[in-house]
């Protein structure tokens, strides 16, 4: 079992910035891909982003590139996602999730732990 705990999220005005973390614990040697997805009001959960066990290659959606940056710290056991040039439409619970796999996947189910996830709201 790996845990997951994440962090960082409040309200923010648009064009503003978040950084959220998201802390593993317990069989963590088994966890290869990081990532961040979100799930807004009345929509499914959507990837946002992605991160190998090396840190050698990322993933993003297209809707975050260039704004959002995903980054880990396997010694730490963290991956954080930091929100630039936020807007309204990123507003949304965002969950943290570990893989097994060593490729980057976009899907929920090539995912196998979840955390509760943080609530980001953007105000315009």
């Amino acid at each position: 079992q790996v845990q997951l705990v994440e962090s960082g999220g409040g309200l923010v005005q648009a064009g503003g910035s978040l950084r959220l973390s998201c802390a593993a614990s317990g069989r963590t040697y088994s966890t290869l891909a990081m990532g961040w997805f979100r799930q807004a009001p009345g929509k499914e959960r959507e990837f946002v982003a992605a991160i190998s066990k090396t840190v050698r290659s990322t993933y993003y959606a297209d809707s975050v590139k260039g704004r959002f940056t995903i980054s880990r710290d396997n010694a730490k056991n963290t991956v954080s996602l930091q929100m630039n040039s936020l807007n309204p439409e990123d507003t949304a619970v965002y969950y943290c999730a570990t893989s097994s796999r060593y490729t980057l996947g976009s899907g929920s189910g090539e995912y196998n732990y979840w955390g509760q996830g943080t609530q980001v709201t953007v105000s315009s």
